[in-house]
């Protein structure tokens, strides 16, 4: 895979634990850099946040077919780890202050190719040991120029 990629993350929160109608799925496609250290890949971009200043430096880091971790630094800070089959906690630091964030990984399934990466992610978010939602993250990561770069992930 080439340095310049692209970066295709959706995400969809289930509020009340079952998917309905009203569930919509957030997109964000941004160009990143990605590099590959000691047998992990790593995908490096920027996310700005409408309304305020300054940027979100995100990492993600995927390990083989059994890790990826998100780790965020800026105006907000957090180090989200999915493992299969485990749970995590981190606090996920923002402008309007602190909170404990678990996330109990059901689904990780990581397809490394030539010049592309799919995840895919389902885990169960908690806040303050509250249950929250039902969670899905689809990641494509392709070279750039790759023709087979799919905009929208099957959620």
């Amino acid at each position: 895979m080439t340095k310049d990629v692209l970066v295709s993350i959706s995400g969809l929160q289930l509020q009340d634990m079952v998917a309905d109608a009203d569930d919509e799925a957030i997109e964000v496609v941004t160009a990143a850099n990605y590099f590959l250290r000691n047998g992990k890949h790593y995908v490096l971009y920027d996310e700005l946040v409408e309304g305020t200043e300054g940027v979100i430096k995100n990492k993600i880091k995927i390990n083989g077919d059994q890790s990826l971790e998100i780790v965020k630094s800026g105006i907000t800070n957090a180090h989200m780890i999915f493992d299969k089959d485990k749970s995590c906690q981190t606090y996920y630091q923002t402008p309007m202050g602190q909170m404990l964030v678990g996330v109990n990984t059901k689904v990780l399934d990581i397809d490394v190719m030539e010049e592309k990466i799919h995840v895919n992610i389902d885990y169960e978010l908690d806040i303050n040991h509250e249950p929250l939602a039902n969670c899905k993250i689809r990641m494509n990561i392709a070279s750039k120029g790759n023709e087979d770069f799919n905009l929208r992930s099957t959620m």
